[in-house]
């Protein structure tokens, strides 16, 4: 019975932490996480973010303690920092969440409930939607729904797009092998294919979620939740696209990015080499406060099991 037991722990050591190694070790030493903009991880929960091409505009979600709230909200830089955020103009009574957007910033993808028809308040299953602008210095438009094939009457999320336009999304479906799994939808110059669920490298009959495309469609990054490889939450994994065109089998990316909480929502800058992405870890510890404000500060403020954005140095190989 012992050696057994110890077998099945050599065996998810070799499986988990090769990986990493080999995906971490191009990491300079003193490379770390750490915690996003102040500007941003002062809201209470901070579920996602996109940054734009030249890193000066990033969309991001806030939301509510127990997000019954969720909107969009921008940042952008300032002449020495971030400035102030700001809603976008869009968002209303109903859920906002999951920006994307495209590496022209002539386009911005979002997911939301609102309804198809402006007059009414009745609220739609989760939908992908998008606004357009001329350029960098022009207004939003409004929203427009993506319609068909690709929304449905089934809740879609978390839209990411290649630079040739291809979709990768998240859909909620009786049809897949569990309860969320990724799809993709492939785009013929003028309109998007039925959405296609990702083999079995990909998903599995437990969640897999908040899949991250890069540019050149050669990596996928996303969250797995609960895995016998895992660290006890969700875990952030990659899958490499071979040369035969397939997804190889997805690899946990190991510590320091995962933890024992929960990792999701990635967003990979490829000008930076960042990888960002939002967690729940908590290192909050108590101590004497001198004050009210010592003690808020100190609640709000680092590893405080809300949900937050970190980043960290992260070249690809």
């Amino acid at each position: 019975m012992r050696l057994f037991f110890t077998a099945l722990i050599i065996l998810k050591v070799n499986c988990l932490f090769p990986f990493a190694v080999q995906n971490m070790a191009a990491q300079d030493a003193n490379d770390e996480v750490k915690l996003f903009s102040a500007q941003i991880n002062r809201f209470l929960n901070v579920r996602d973010l996109t940054i734009s091409q030249n890193g000066r505009e990033v969309y991001f979600t806030i939301q509510s303690p127990n997000q019954e709230i969720s909107q969009i909200a921008c940042m952008k830089m300032g002449i020495k920092d971030w400035e102030e955020p700001t809603l976008m103009p869009f968002c209303d009574e109903y859920k906002y969440l999951e920006p994307f957007l495209t590496t022209d910033a002539k386009r911005l993808y979002f997911v939301s409930d609102r309804p198809l028809i402006h007059s009414s308040n009745e609220r739609k299953d989760f939908d992908i939607w998008y606004v357009e602008r001329a350029n960098e210095e022009d207004e939003w438009s409004g929203p427009f729904n993506l319609g068909s094939p690709v929304n449905s009457d089934l809740n879609e999320f978390f839209p990411s797009l290649s630079e040739n336009n291809n979709l990768y999304i998240t859909i909620e479906s009786p049809s897949g092998y569990g309860k969320d799994d990724v799809y993709y939808c492939s785009w013929d110059g003028k309109k998007y294919s039925a959405p296609v669920l990702l083999d079995e490298n990909i998903n599995s009959n437990g969640y897999e979620f908040n899949a991250f495309i890069s540019r050149d469609e050669s990596f996928l990054i996303f969250t797995k939740y609960q895995t016998p490889d895992g660290f006890g939450s969700g875990d952030l994994y990659i899958s490499k696209k071979g040369n035969d065109g397939k997804w190889q089998p997805a690899m946990n990316l190991g510590i320091p990015v995962n933890t024992k909480y929960m990792e999701y929502c990635p967003f990979y800058d490829e000008s930076s080499e960042t990888l960002y992405f939002t967690s729940k870890r908590n290192s909050i510890q108590s101590r004497k406060f001198s004050d009210i404000s010592d003690f808020e500060q100190h609640i709000n403020e680092g590893e405080n099991g809300l949900s937050k954005i970190y980043q960290i140095k992260w070249k690809m190989k």
